[in-house]
């Protein structure tokens, strides 16, 4: 009864203080309803369950969730938008989340990349375009299908690169290949990629041999820094990879990109970025959340944080641009799919990493939407000689076709 209290006074400050669309179903019967017609309804089945409610940010009410101490009703993205409204509403204050760096490894890296990527190949499936590209999408026009919009993607990297036949391409977490493949494909590239996840170096390998490619493209289950090629790469790419190298580890990885390319070669770091310089969490609780349940010791560096890393460890930064707007329209559309699978992702991955993903998903969405993280592509070469940078003096060769 103590705790049933406290959430009415709650629910008559909130009251005062604007709609929420949410509807709250106690196990006694009573509702409370904190909007007119609310899209979305919340059933808390016992009154233990109520502390997630009293001092809310969204790792509490994304736990409350996913543990299934509460069921939740309502299509997916009103549901994050009740959830975040609810959480900033009551808190009188946003705390952020800890200062801590995590320790990295080869083997900690390793076991948070399998984590994250080795759910099931079925269940990205359901979610992801038909290539299997699991970062942001780039998108041209607004009536772009998301198969179309990565495509253009994959395509806006390789001509940032300047990838051409001959070239020896590397990319760092290759996921499931897509991009590799079209540098061979597309491009008449050498490309060979690396993962961590044996998940998806069994699914490229596959693809490579499907695609008749064994002589141009290559996949490997390798550690970046146990690339021996020092110095024999034209390009490499990154993408969506370094927000699991750790904010102290920046400069050891850019070191051993740089290490890994010719003189005059260029490199494209594709990356998710802290909004605030001194924060490397998504705030409200989300950070957490994230940690606990979807990149175990990930870190979002600030972009002025990743410049100033490149910049030390001898690579020049010559284009930087921000997809944050692109990967929000990504992510809304990865959250909608997997929620129209519902059955078929609880099938493939179990019910507890549904309910992960589509709230993730959705979160992610809503925070690229609002600014609470970016995004963005930095281009770059050696630094040095005059030699070193090959780029035409202008940007058009990234926009012809």
């Amino acid at each position: 009864m103590f705790l049933e209290n406290r959430l009415e006074r709650l629910v008559e400050t909130l009251s005062k203080n604007g709609a929420i669309p949410l509807r709250l179903k106690l196990w006694n019967g009573r509702s409370f309803e904190l909007a007119p017609n609310p899209p979305v309804t919340v059933t808390i089945p016992k009154a233990s369950a109520l502390r997630y409610f009293l001092r809310p940010d969204l790792n509490r009410l994304g736990e409350a969730y996913v543990e299934g101490y509460i069921q939740v009703d309502g299509p997916v993205h009103a549901v994050f938008r009740a959830a975040e409204s609810f959480a900033r509403v009551a808190a009188s204050t946003v705390a952020r989340g800890p200062k801590r760096f995590f320790r990295h490894g080869k083997l900690r890296d390793r076991k948070a990349i399998e984590h994250h990527y080795d759910v099931s190949n079925a269940f990205y499936r359901l979610f992801l375009d038909a290539n299997m590209v699991y970062s942001c999408a780039y998108y041209r026009s607004e009536n772009d299908s998301l198969e179309a919009a990565q495509e253009q993607k994959l395509d806006h990297i390789l001509r940032k690169l300047m990838v051409k036949p001959g070239d020896r391409l590397l990319d760092i977490g290759c996921g499931w290949g897509a991009l590799v493949i079209r540098a061979a494909k597309k491009y008449g590239a050498t490309a060979t990629g690396v993962t961590l996840s044996r998940q998806q170096y069994e699914f490229v390998r596959q693809r490579i041999a499907d695609e008749g490619l064994e002589d141009r493209c290559e996949v490997r289950l390798q550690d970046y820094r146990d690339v021996p090629e020092e110095g024999e790469f034209d390009k490499i790419s990154s993408i969506g990879m370094f927000e699991h190298v750790g904010v102290k580890n920046l400069h050891a990885y850019f070191d051993r990109v740089r290490q890994l390319l010719k003189d005059g070669g260029l490199v494209l770091n594709h990356g998710i970025t802290a909004a605030e310089s001194d924060s490397r969490w998504v705030g409200m609780g989300a950070g957490q959340f994230i940690h606990r349940y979807v990149f175990p010791h990930g870190e979002l560096p600030h972009i002025s944080l990743v410049m100033r890393e490149m910049s030390d460890a001898g690579l020049e930064a010559t284009d930087v641009e921000s997809l944050r707007r692109h990967y929000a329209r990504t992510c809304h559309e990865w959250a909608t799919r997997i929620d129209a699978n519902r059955d078929a992702a609880i099938a493939a991955a179990g019910e507890k990493r549904f309910r992960i993903w589509q709230i993730y998903l959705a979160g992610c969405a809503h925070g690229f939407a609002h600014g609470w993280m970016n995004i963005y592509q930095v281009l770059a070469c050696k630094q040095g000689a005059p030699r070193f940078n090959v780029l035409p003096f202008t940007r058009d060769y990234m926009y012809r076709d």
